[in-house]
Order: structure tokens, then sequence, then C-alpha cells
């Protein structure tokens, strides 16, 4: 494999990490509105029915909500990187990184959500990005 393709396994891998928070967010949010014997109304205000979940089954949904915001900067920087790197090597370590420390938050935001931790990894997370956004920038320079 090349060593630009490299940069692609990263890429991968968050995107299947999602599709497991995919499935975690259904498989307890189910359960939980079968036991509420909750009806999905389509008139009721976006995420109203949902607030009256417990929060560990609202945790998942919140978590796949956010993989849905911020990754969506990181997936096309890491395609450019993967086409214009000039140091592969780096350009894949920030980039797993990035997608452990997501993995991590995911995780910890699901089970335990204590704020103050989840915003510190978020925060290290967003480092690494903007780490990736500058050499995507230097390497089109």
């Amino acid at each position: 494999m090349d060593v630009h393709q490299e940069l692609l396994r990263p890429v991968v891998a968050l995107a299947a990490w999602t599709m497991v928070m995919w499935a975690w967010m259904y498989a307890t949010r189910l359960p939980a509105m079968r036991a509420a014997r909750m009806k999905p109304d389509p008139d009721a205000p976006r995420g109203e029915q949902m607030a009256t979940l417990p929060p560990r089954v609202r945790w998942k949904a919140d978590n796949y909500n956010h993989l849905m915001e911020q990754p969506t900067v990181f997936y096309p920087v890491a395609t450019v990187l993967a086409l214009v790197s000039t140091d592969a090597g780096t350009d894949a370590a920030l980039a797993w990184a990035y997608v452990a420390l997501r993995v991590v938050h995911s995780i910890f935001q699901a089970v335990v959500n204590k704020i103050e931790v989840r915003f510190g990894l978020f925060v290290l997370s967003s480092l690494a990005l903007v780490a990736m956004i500058a050499r995507a920038v230097l390497s089109l320079a």
C-alpha cells in the first residue's frame, strides 16, 4: 500500500466507528422506547419525545450526532493529506490520534458522560485536527 493511502485507514476507521455508535444508539433506544410505550409522533417538536428517555439512552444518540459534526471536517482534510502530504507518516499519526481520541470520547460520553472529561477529550482531538488542517495548508502552499 502506498504510504499516502495509509492516511485513508483512519478515515475508514472513524466511519466504521460511527456505525458502531449508530448500532449502539438503536440497541439502547428501541428497547427504551418500548419500555416507555412510546409511539413515534411525527408532529412532536424535534427531539421532544426523545428527551423523555433516560439520560444513559440519550447519551448514545448525542454522541452519534457529535460524530456528524466535527468529523465532517476531518474526512476531507485527511483525504487532501492522502493526496498531497509531504510527510505521510506524521499526518497518519495525527489522523490516528484524532480517531483514537474521538473513539475514547464516544465511549466516555456513552457510558459516563462527565462533561469536564469529555471536553478535555474534545479539545485534544480538536488540536490534532487543527494540526492536520495546518499541515494540509502547508502541503498545498
